[in-house]
């Protein structure tokens, strides 16, 4: 073989591993790509870290224990449980309906359940810019409490308070009940069993003290977590639309795992 062809030869095989290797790191990216909703307010300050996660191989049911929640909680909690979207972070499911919060290990095992506080206007969505007006600005209907899946992590307000950031853009976060007005009666609605009484909060989800201190610290306010607030007026395939194209298979496959 002449050199000239040899060269030949081999430029063709360089040529021919470089594409390889480019579409090897192609399928590649598209197959390692978090599964999420659209509808996350991340920053790039609360992006969830790269962890490599097996998804297991049949669905998984989250254990509530003796807890019994409305049907979109469970559908949720079983979903993550199956999916390990909550990559391998403790994770919190809000029920604005019913103003309840399930707190969850990393495990999908319910750690423990509350009743809350929630924004005072029905909706789900933060005004554009709100985060940066001061709470006297804040109009009566603007006081909303975000529906989506949040990577929440540890922090503290404009006050030095102890909180759990949701949405720290819009100034979203978890923290214990404040007296802010007594005419409000904060601890006595969070006693009622009526979820609309609960709704006073100018968007912020406020936590009973001693649910606070001795769940949602430990799990929540250590390190990063995932929040999913369900919503009340979109539907949940808007908010959640990848929970929603694998629920049917997840539910029905749990229900007969159940009965046989």
């Amino acid at each position: 073989m002449k050199f000239a062809d040899l060269i030949a030869d081999r430029a063709g095989v360089y040529a021919g591993l470089k594409q390889g290797v480019l579409i090897g790191i192609a399928v590649l990216a598209v197959t390692i790509q978090p599964s999420g909703s659209a509808t996350s307010r991340l920053s790039s300050r609360s992006a969830p870290p790269a962890l490599a996660v097996a998804i297991p191989a049949a669905p998984q049911a989250a254990e509530f224990g003796e807890v019994q929640p409305g049907d979109d909680a469970r559908g949720i909690a079983d979903w993550v449980a199956t999916s390990r979207d909550n990559r391998r972070l403790a994770f919190a499911i809000l029920d604005k309906r019913a103003a309840q919060i399930y707190v969850f290990n990393a495990d999908a095992r319910l750690v423990g359940t509350s009743r809350v506080l929630l924004g005072a206007a029905p909706g789900d969505d933060s005004v554009a810019g709100i985060g940066q007006r001061p709470m006297d600005q804040v109009r009566p209907e603007e006081k909303t409490t975000p529906a989506g899946r949040f990577i929440s992590h540890p922090g503290r307000n404009a006050s030095g308070e102890e909180v759990i950031w949701v949405d720290y853009d819009a100034a979203v976060s978890m923290h214990r009940v404040r007296i802010v007005d007594p005419k409000e009666h904060r601890l006595q609605r969070l006693a009622t069993g009526a979820a609309e009484d609960r709704r006073i909060s100018y968007g912020c989800i406020n936590i009973p003290v001693e649910f606070f201190d001795a769940v949602m610290k430990p799990l929540l306010g250590a390190s990063q977590a995932v929040v999913y607030v369900l919503p009340e007026r979109k539907a949940l395939a808007d908010v959640f639309p990848a929970y929603v194209a694998r629920n049917s298979t997840i539910q029905t496959s749990i229900r007969h795992e159940k009965r046989g």
